[in-house]
């Protein structure tokens, strides 16, 4: 049952509820916000409250990026106004007394959404479905390494030889998790019991290498669920003397982290309209449409699945993370997967992403190359056979963050879906996160020459 205003109203008069943490997911895709007194929450802030817009303006550093036509100093960095959706209000049982709602951004002045915001990019591919009758649902496999020991224990060690929880590869390992499982069940006990509702988690390829999977849902629910579940995977661990990582390759000779996002569409009733009994693989013309765009544009799109430097490292041949932006049946290889084929749970999963995206934009942008690839009805390319890692002459994946940014920045679709003000606001973005990696001197380059060169 959903949790509301009525039930937060009973929680406080009983005590059990004190705090509300009132966020927004940012560019990162990190909750961003205030701890509310409840009773102040209940009087006032549930209409509004304000951030400043620096917030949707900055780098993972949090440090304000020059640059930004949005929010800048000669703009003075004024407030935005941050709406509380009701809808997402859910109580946070893994933290004391608190309950948890997610904001919708809009401007200071005239209360227009702000237009670069995650939640609003993803808001507006929704509503493109929606005057096209469809509906979206989505899930994102979510990938983590765990580790015995807490950040800052790892921080002081320079982030050198963190001791992950495994010491072997623990892939549906039941034994290895085993011994996980005091983090782990936690995570999975408290999203259930406050409303995110849990599939299950296993043990991934890499030692102390988690996956944790969540029930389908619509679009928007689901990005709002992943940002919750990140934030109350490292709350979870970091309560236990742990600590995880969701960088997409933490360690070249360890497994890379995804996000893999399983995606369908539905008519207003509910309907699946992927499915087609009469197809020899099951799928709908609507369907081949969607892959199509997905396909065509999927060079444009990586840096919403990929946007930092550490990302492309991930794409390494024979690690069960892709190489090509082609699909194929239940094929691991590709990025692009059919699966559930001749099933009512028909669905296109992409592969391409790592757990270090921002759930709404990478959602956003699947959406926007599907909803194309239906407006234009592109024909779907035959599935690929075989292993795409050494098949030549295939569709690759930019292979570097300044490979797509560029096609990024070349992007009509993503340009015309969007908005060029916000697609130029993530260039900005994607080109201040080169800039910065360009100019830093690394621990590989340090060990590499300090002698030898």
């Amino acid at each position: 049952m959903p949790y509301t205003l009525a039930d937060l109203k009973k929680d406080v008069a009983a005590g059990s509820i004190d705090t509300v943490l009132v966020a927004f997911p940012d560019m990162q895709g990190r909750m961003i916000g205030k701890r509310f007194q409840a009773e102040y929450f209940l009087e006032v802030a549930n209409d509004e409250t304000h951030g400043c817009d620096y917030l949707l303006a900055d780098d993972i550093d949090m440090e304000p990026v020059p640059g930004y036509a949005a929010a800048n100093w000669g703009k003075g960095y004024g407030d935005f106004v941050m709406k509380p959706d009701l809808a997402t209000l859910m109580k946070a049982t893994w933290l004391d007394g608190t309950a948890i709602v997610l904001c919708d951004l809009s401007d200071h002045h005239h209360h227009e959404p702000i237009p670069h915001s995650p939640r609003a990019i993803l808001k507006g591919q929704i509503e493109r479905l929606a005057a096209m009758g469809y509906t979206a649902n989505a899930a994102t496999e979510l990938e983590f390494y765990l580790f015995d020991e807490d950040y800052r224990t790892i921080s002081e060690k320079g982030h050198a030889r963190a001791q992950t929880s495994g010491a072997y590869i623990q892939d549906y390992h039941i034994f290895q998790t085993t011994k996980e499982e005091g983090v782990m069940r936690a995570l999975r006990k408290h999203l259930q019991a406050s409303g995110i509702p849990v599939e299950s988690s296993k043990g991934e390829w890499g030692p102390g290498q988690e996956e944790i999977n969540v029930k389908y849902a619509d679009a928007l629910t689901m990005a709002d669920r992943h940002v919750v579940l990140k934030n109350a995977t490292k709350e979870i661990a970091w309560a236990q003397g742990k600590a995880v990582t969701f960088m997409a390759k933490w360690d070249y000779s360890l497994a890379g982290s995804s996000s893999h996002i399983h995606m369908s569409l539905a008519d207003k009733s509910g309907k699946p309209m992927f499915v087609d009994s009469k197809d020899e693989r099951g799928m709908s013309a609507v369907m081949k449409h969607f892959m199509a765009g997905q396909l065509a544009y999927a060079r444009d799109i990586t840096w919403f699945l990929a946007p930092y430097i550490n990302s492309y490292k991930r794409f390494q041949a024979g690690t069960f993370a892709p190489t090509k932006a082609i699909w194929s049946p239940d094929n691991r290889t590709a990025g692009f997967r059919l699966c559930g084929e001749h099933s009512k749970s028909i669905r296109v999963e992409c592969r391409m992403g790592g757990a270090d995206l921002n759930p709404y934009l990478a959602i956003a942008a699947l959406l926007a190359a599907g909803i194309k690839g239906i407006e234009d009805k592109m024909p779907l390319e035959p599935a690929f056979v075989g292993d795409a890692y050494v098949t030549e002459q295939l569709r690759e994946i930019p292979k570097t963050l300044r490979d797509a940014t560029d096609n990024l920045k070349r992007s009509v679709m993503l340009a015309d879906a969007f908005g060029e003000d916000v697609v130029a606001h993530y260039v900005h973005t994607a080109e201040w996160e080169q800039f910065e990696y360009d100019r830093r001197v690394t621990d590989w380059e340090l060990k590499r020459g300090f002698e030898r060169s």
